[in-house]
C-alpha cells in the first residue's frame, strides 16, 4: 500500500480505538483505506408482486440493477439516475435496505428497494442484453447464486412479502 498523496510506502501503525491503520511517515498522516461505492437496486412494480432483473451483455446470469456513485453524488441520486438510464423508467419510491463490502472489487454496495413507475421498460442495449419481470419465486430461482445480488434480493423479497 502506498500513500495516495505522496506515493510513500505505508506502514501499519496502531491508532487509538481503530487498530492497525496504514500510516504515511512522510505526510505524518493516517491513510484510511479508500474504496469505490455503488448502489444495487431491487426493483418492484407498483403492485409489489414482481421483480425486474437484468442480464448484461456477455453474461448468462440475471442480476439486480447497479451503478457506481459518482463523485459529489448521493446514493439516493445514483439510484434514480442509474435506474432511469438502464430502463427509461422513473423511480416512484425507494428505501435503503442494507450494505455489503465486496473485497474482490474493493467496493461498498448499498442496496435499495425501489418501486418503479408503470410503463414499458426500454433497456440500455449498450449495457443490457435483456430485462424481464419475474415473480418473487422466479427471481429467486434465476438470480446468480451465492452472489451479493442474491443476498440483496432475498432481503427485498422478504420485505415485500411483509406488506402482502
Amino acid at each position: 500500500m502506498y500513500c495516495y498523496e505522496c506515493g510513500e510506502k505505508l506502514a501499519l501503525v496502531l491508532h487509538n480505538q481503530e487498530g492497525l491503520v496504514p500510516f504515511c511517515k512522510n505526510c505524518n498522516e493516517y491513510r484510511f483505506p479508500q474504496f469505490a461505492t455503488a448502489v444495487t437496486i431491487a426493483a418492484t412494480n407498483r403492485a409489489k408482486d414482481k421483480i425486474l432483473l437484468a442480464r448484461h451483455k456477455g453474461q448468462q446470469d440475471f442480476i439486480l440493477f447497479a451503478g457506481y456513485v459518482k463523485k459529489g453524488e448521493t446514493a439516493e441520486k445514483t439510484v434514480t439516475r442509474e435506474f432511469k438510464e438502464e430502463t427509461k423508467l422513473n423511480v416512484v419510491k425507494y428505501k435503503y435496505m442494507s450494505s455489503r463490502y465486496n473485497a474482490v472489487k474493493n467496493l461498498l454496495l448499498l442496496n435499495f428497494l425501489i418501486i418503479a413507475e408503470n410503463g414499458d421498460v426500454q433497456p440500455d442495449y449498450n449495457e443490457i442484453e435483456e430485462v424481464r419481470w419475474f415473480t418473487f419465486d422466479e427471481a429467486l430461482e434465476i438470480i446468480r447464486k451465492d452472489s451479493d445480488a442474491e443476498a440483496f434480493l432475498k432481503a427485498a423479497v422478504a420485505e415485500l412479502k411483509k406488506g402482502q
